[in-house]
Formats: C-alpha cells, sequence, structure tokens
C-alpha cells in the first residue's frame, strides 16, 4: 500500500528534505503513525507499506535520504530477518524498528543488527514525538533499557553474512557473493553463533525470528 508524497506547506519541513517508509500491516497504527510524523514535519515525504517485499522494491541500494520506520512482524518478515534484508538491500538508508515487542532482548538485537533506533508502539504521543525528532535529526533513538549487557554492534560485512543465512545460501554462496573466501565467511559464522549464543544454522535462524 502506497500514499502518494504531501505538499509542502513550510520551509523548515522542506529543508530536511526526507522519505518516510512506514513499513507496518496494520493500517490504523500506520495512519496514526503518519499524522505524527506529519504533525512533526509537514514536508516530509511519507510511504506507506504493508509488506517487506513492497517496501525493498521502493528502495535502491544508494538511497541516503530515508528513513524507514520497520515492524519487526510483517507478513513476508519475522523479527529481524526484515531489518537485516533492508539493511543488506539498501546500506544508506536509515531504519529504525516500531515495534510491540520491547523487551530489553529485542532492542539489543535489533541495534546490533543495524537498527538505528527503536521505538516501541506502547510508547505516548510526547515520546513517540521526540524519538521522530532525534531520528530526523540524524540521532540514534533506543528505548530506556535495565540491562548491563549492550550487545556489540555488527559490522557491515556480519550483516550481510547474516543476510544470507536468513536467504538461505550457503557458505560458498555467500562467499562469492561478498567477494571473500569460504573460510573467512565461516569465520565470521562462528562469532555470530557466540554473539547470539547458538551453535547451529537453525539456532541462528530462530533467534533472528525471536
Amino acid at each position: 500500500m502506497h500514499s502518494g508524497p504531501e505538499p509542502a506547506p513550510d520551509e523548515s519541513a522542506a529543508a530536511i528534505r526526507l522519505r518516510v517508509l512506514l513499513v507496518d500491516d496494520h493500517p490504523l497504527f500506520r495512519q496514526a503513525l503518519a499524522a505524527t510524523v506529519m504533525q512533526i514535519a509537514p514536508g516530509l515525504e511519507i510511504e506507506q507499506y504493508d509488506t517487506l517485499g513492497a517496501a525493498r522494491q521502493a528502495l535502491s541500494p544508494d538511497d541516503r535520504n530515508v528513513l524507514v520506520l520497520l515492524d519487526l512482524k510483517l507478513p513476508d518478515s519475522q523479527g529481524v530477518a526484515g531489518l537485516l534484508g533492508l539493511k543488506a538491500h539498501a546500506p544508506a538508508a536509515t531504519v529504525a524498528i516500531v515495534s510491540a515487542t520491547d523487551d530489553a532482548e529485542t532492542v539489543l538485537t535489533a541495534r546490533a543488527c543495524g537498527a538505528a533506533g527503536f521505538l516501541s508502539k506502547a510508547a505516548g504521543v510526547e515520546e513517540l514525538s521526540a524519538a521522530l525528532e532525534s531520528l530526523f535529526a540524524g540521532e540514534a533513538w533506543f528505548v530506556s533499557l535495565d540491562s548491563d549487557a549492550a550487545r556489540e554492534p555488527l559490522t557491515p560485512t556480519q550483516g550481510r553474512i547474516l543476510d544470507g543465512v536468513q536467504r538461505g545460501l550457503m557458505n560458498k554462496q555467500i562467499a562469492y557473493e561478498l567477494g571473500l573466501t569460504e573460510a573467512t565467511i565461516k569465520y565470521h559464522l562462528t562469532g555470530l553463533f557466540r554473539k547470539f549464543g547458538v551453535q547451529t544454522r537453525a539456532q541462528l535462524l530462530a533467534a533472528m525470528r525471536d
């Protein structure tokens, strides 16, 4: 689902020059989020999508002035797999998660997988507005965490390897796609297993979906 760009009634909003992609399969929540975005910056171009596939088609690898607000549970994607897929497809785009699942483990995993922010669907209007203003300004925004174990962010290579695993590619295929040796892929996978506390690819995929 897509709605066309909104008019730019004031210069300050137009100066931001951002596209905002709202990716959520709940129409009412998308509309409410779009209304909040419009209140903060009426000149932004807002697009709405209800599947990950549709959002990916709207992005190109070199898109930079883009903020994607992505739900973790979509008809064609579950968990951080969608985040990894978008980051691999459009690495320059800014992707923030908007989810009803906002426990510390989910937030830490999203941050480790390249999210620029994490917004809880349970947040009030004031908190949501503050989060969006920070993201529009290029600043990270994450809900407060009570955990002392902040997971280290993934490197770009690790993120692309995870995306390959999620797409069902074998080590040899991932190595060919990334221009690396198979031994290097195995080395990175060992580090990813350790980071996520798993021992097999199946467990890694389950951790990505959770």
